[in-house]
């Protein structure tokens, strides 16, 4: 199984990102694909998931109405777009996958870097 992660980079406020998540390895039809952030110095946080089988999502109250996770079947792919971005949002953001549910994700990715700037 892996899950590549790629998309960060540095942005000021306002501005926007997507991140992009490749994975292989595994049936995506029953999995739930998320992703999770990471601040300097705080734990690590969910940001957003989606069903791969039915495409139903669910986002931290952090990001609803700024982010969109969404995922191409054709591509095994799937995307967090980030808009509005603040600094806040500044994190490591890793894609993680769980198979049937939210309670336990089984595979990790590497992170990709977020940076917003002021």
């Amino acid at each position: 199984v892996q899950l590549q992660a790629s998309g960060g980079g540095l942005v000021q406020a306002g501005g926007s990102l997507r991140l992009s998540c490749v994975a292989s390895g595994f049936t995506f039809s029953r999995y739930v694909m998320a992703w999770f952030r990471q601040a300097p110095g705080k734990e690590r946080e969910f940001v957003a998931g989606i069903r791969w089988s039915s495409g139903s999502t669910n986002y931290a109250d952090s990001v609803k109405g700024r982010f969109t996770i969404s995922r191409d079947n054709a591509k095994n792919t799937v995307y967090l777009q980030m808009n509005s971005l603040k600094p806040e949002d500044t994190a490591v953001y890793s894609c993680a996958a769980a198979a049937g549910g939210y309670s336990v994700f089984n595979y990790w990715g590497q992170g990709t870097l977020v940076t917003v700037s002021s």
